[in-house]
């Protein structure tokens, strides 16, 4: 949706930018109906594939439950949320997904510990919770659609006559950064369970070394979203030399910030675990996460906001065809390096690191190359 929506925004074609934001809410709010009850059915098999114990399952199952038959609604809301980045307004979504942010906060006590006339649900209203703030969200970013936010009207948004070849086209640029997302998550899975391996303490430093990268990824992805809306306006008003200098900007932007968080992990780390805990255990083996994960930040910049600009300009297949296998080969790396070279958990490590140096290098390879820029969509 947003290499679709800013190529036409660029272009200024305002009817085919409205024609496609209507097949494309169509498409999400279909898939979210599919994915809701494809995880309401599976949610119990996907934790006990984790070897999740009997206690996890009683407190995940309800959780998971409420949180999938709310896909619909993340679908929806995301979709949205694309058509305002695409069309240059990300204050917007921003605006509006805090306050859904915000709401959740509020929400999670009365609704886990039943406070006033509301029944506690324990972890279950944990996620009635964030389904109740992503509704209301979605709601909310579509009037603002409605009303004219985008600086353009969307007429008749649910009066939609479904077409088929415009979804597939839609489904063609999506498709495979969706699969991509989907392998990671099967690939982590499997990492998982690798780590467990090692005991609970490898499992709790393997928490915080993802909460500390998180500050890098949700960073990159910013810059993600805003070279990938730029790419493809560019692109749209045929100017693709500006759109490589936005993407580039955008790479060399979130280069200079993920150097500067590197440097905290490798020479801080200890002092950064011990704010999550105090276990010795748990210490040791998070210290050795973070330097290793510290070498590897510049290399995830350059993969997550390239991945968003060959997105911008709908050129989907090159990053998919590299990062599938990249996050596919570690599992067998993970195992190799852990068990038959006798590297213990910091060959899982290694082995997100590796990877991650060389998906960052491959495509920025490509995307200098610049076959992206003749893409059509």
């Amino acid at each position: 949706m947003t290499a679709i929506v800013a190529r036409y925004v660029g272009a200024r074609d305002l009817s085919k930018v409205t024609f496609y934001i209507k097949q494309g809410m169509a498409l999400s709010i279909s898939l979210g109906f599919v994915f809701a009850v494809a995880g309401f059915l599976l949610a119990p098999y996907l934790l006990s594939f984790m070897d999740a114990g009997p206690k996890t399952l009683e407190l995940a199952v309800p959780y998971l439950r409420i949180f999938f038959v709310s896909s619909v609604f993340f679908f929806w809301q995301d979709t949205i949320y694309a058509v305002f980045r695409a069309s240059g307004d990300t204050r917007t979504p921003t605006l509006v997904g805090v306050g859904s942010v915000l709401l959740n906060i509020g929400l999670d006590p009365v609704l886990i510990f039943g406070l006033g006339p509301f029944p506690a649900l324990g972890v279950a209203g944990a996620s009635l919770a964030t389904a109740i703030a992503v509704f209301l969200a979605s709601l909310t970013i579509t009037f603002l659609m409605l009303k004219g936010k985008l600086g353009y009207r969307v007429e008749k948004a649910f009066a939609i006559k479904p077409h088929g070849a415009t979804m597939l086209k839609i489904a063609r640029i999506g498709l495979p950064i969706s699969s991509q997302q989907f392998v990671f998550v099967i690939v982590y899975w499997f990492l998982i369970k690798i780590v467990h391996a090692f005991g609970e303490s490898a499992g709790a430093a393997m928490g915080i070394g993802n909460r500390m990268e998180s500050f890098s990824y949700l960073m990159c992805f910013g810059f993600s979203v805003a070279a990938s809306t730029m790419v493809g306006q560019n692109l749209g008003a045929g100017k693709p030399d500006r759109a490589a200098r936005c993407a580039w900007g955008a790479v060399g932007i979130t280069i200079t910030i993920t150097f500067l968080i590197s440097v905290l992990f490798i020479v801080f780390p200890r002092t950064i675990a011990s704010i999550f805990t105090d276990n010795e255990d748990v210490l040791r083996i998070a210290t050795d996460y973070l330097i290793i994960l510290g070498l590897s930040q510049t290399a995830m910049a350059l993969e997550i906001v390239l991945e968003g600009s060959f997105g911008g300009a709908g050129d989907t297949i090159p990053p998919t065809l590299v990062l599938i296998p990249t996050s596919l080969a570690r599992i067998p790396l993970a195992y190799l390096l852990a068990f038959n070279l006798d590297w213990g958990i910091n060959g899982v490590w290694w082995t997100l690191t590796f990877t991650s140096i060389v998906k960052g290098a491959i495509l920025a390879v490509i995307f200098k190359r610049g076959r992206w820029k003749k893409k059509q969509v």
